[in-house]
């Protein structure tokens, strides 16, 4: 499949409005560790290739083990996942598939045993943020790799 249209040719404006809340995004209370399982986790979930693609190659070169990679889809059963990253993920979950009731207090329960409030808000907005990524790559179909120069996600050595 070929890409759509270019929405940052189309739509220059807005697509640096949110490349610059993505960066904001990157000075939060939330660890980049943290951001990156997030990001990767949210991505599958909505089945963006493109997003997908491109976060496993930006964990791998921060330093992500691969074996926490691929057990991310399954990360409730795996033991390689901290209590503070499972609360995150889950959280990131509950948003990025909102239930008809909304978020459960029982997960909004085990994320403030873990996180803080402002930690809380800001993974908020991360979430928030993938998944405005998510939609308009999926949307435009997003070819995976295609940006790997101009991110530095070549440094991954992943083709």
């Amino acid at each position: 499949m070929s890409q759509r249209l270019d929405f940052q040719q189309q739509s220059p404006e807005l697509f640096k409005k949110l490349i610059e809340f993505s960066m904001t995004l990157k000075k939060s209370s939330i660890e980049p560790s943290i951001q990156y399982l997030v990001s990767l986790r949210a991505s599958q979930i909505n089945g963006c290739a493109f997003c997908v693609d491109m976060h496993v190659k930006e964990a791998t070169i921060h330093g992500e083990r691969p074996l926490r990679l691929h057990h991310l889809a399954a990360w409730r059963e795996s033991t390689l996942f901290a209590p503070r990253e499972r609360a995150a993920l889950a959280w990131t979950e509950a948003l990025t598939q909102l239930a008809p009731q909304g978020v459960s207090d029982e997960v909004y329960d085990k994320v403030r045993t873990q996180l803080s409030e402002k930690e809380i808000s800001d993974l908020t907005y991360a979430v928030m943020s993938i998944n405005a990524w998510n939609r308009v790559n999926i949307a435009f179909r997003a070819v995976p790799g295609t940006q790997d120069k101009a991110f530095g996600l070549d440094k991954a050595q992943l083709s």
